[in-house]
């Protein structure tokens, strides 16, 4: 988190008000932020005007002149116009001129800042999977992803050089979409089973694109405001709660350190779970009580 449809979401505010602009100046507060100082950045980007913003699965692009700024946000990065009010630190600004800035926020300071000549981007990101929206990821290479493989199902669409993009929140919704258990071996999925997770994925991503990204944690867009998504999820931190569908309680488990959701009834645990998966066993916990993401500045 955040995942594809935040990123997104915010890349296309970014791109109503940064083209055109030239970046005047670059302030790295945290030296953590970067494996590169203030000045290599600032060589590459300040004084260039801003082309346009892109996506590369989780990967928040801006494009200058002949070089590139690369903004990870990891769990809980927020790039902000600062409003008046704010108290919190900044790991970095970007200024654009004397009227726009962006700030990054990070609680948990794992987000990253990185920067490249232009001709540098296909060798940094060549470790990436296809683009869930483009013409590369179809039914047929997804099934040929999960041909052999006996690792569970969640874990193959959390792995980013098979799929770009899907993390916790939206790999869990998309398994509940296409009717699979997250602890399904991905060999063990046939052709149609296969197309309706293709179709599932993809829908689950749009909607959360279409919902400007989920604010269940700390997820806000450059202008503050928080995403819906988290008002119709199916599984995901739902634990203890009737499913939407067959009222069955949503039950929890932990794989690969992450906390995985889903309907016992609407995703069957049968044939074909991963040898690594099959002692594992879920949990019902009452529901959580969900209140608004406090952004208090770290102690």
């Amino acid at each position: 988190m955040p995942e594809l449809p935040e990123v997104e979401t915010v890349r296309r505010q970014l791109a109503t008000r940064l083209p055109g602009l030239t970046i005047s100046a670059l302030r790295i507060c945290d030296l953590k932020v970067s494996a590169q100082d203030q000045n290599e950045l600032a060589a590459l980007v300040v004084g260039r005007r801003v082309c346009a913003l892109r996506r590369r699965g989780k990967y928040l692009i801006v494009d200058c002149e002949a070089s590139l700024l690369i903004v990870h946000l990891r769990m809980t990065g927020q790039l902000l116009f600062k409003p008046e009010d704010e108290p919190r630190r900044p790991r970095y600004v970007i200024e654009f001129g004397p009227e726009t800035s962006l700030f990054f926020y990070d609680v948990r300071r794992f987000g990253t800042l990185t920067g490249l000549p232009a001709a540098g981007e296909a060798a940094y990101f060549s470790a990436l999977g296809p683009e869930p929206f483009s013409a590369e990821f179809s039914a047929r290479r997804l099934r040929d992803e999960l041909a052999g493989r006996r690792a569970p199902l969640k874990s193959i669409l959390l792995d980013q050089r098979r799929l770009a993009g899907v993390g916790n929140i939206y790999a869990d919704e998309a398994l509940f979409r296409a009717r699979l258990h997250p602890l399904r071996m991905g060999g063990s999925v046939g052709p149609r089973e296969a197309q309706r997770l293709h179709a599932a994925i993809l829908e689950t991503l749009q909607a959360g694109i279409d919902h400007e990204g989920s604010s269940i944690e700390s997820f806000v867009d450059p202008a503050g405001e928080r995403g819906s998504f988290q008002e119709i999820l199916n599984v995901y931190q739902r634990t203890g709660e009737p499913c939407r569908v067959c009222g069955t309680v949503v039950q929890r488990i932990k794989l690969g350190g992450r906390g995985t959701h889903f309907c016992p009834r609407c995703q069957p645990r049968r044939g074909g779970i991963a040898p690594t998966a099959r002692h594992m066993r879920a949990v019902s916990r009452p529901p959580r009580t969900r209140q608004p993401p406090s952004f208090a500045p770290p102690q």
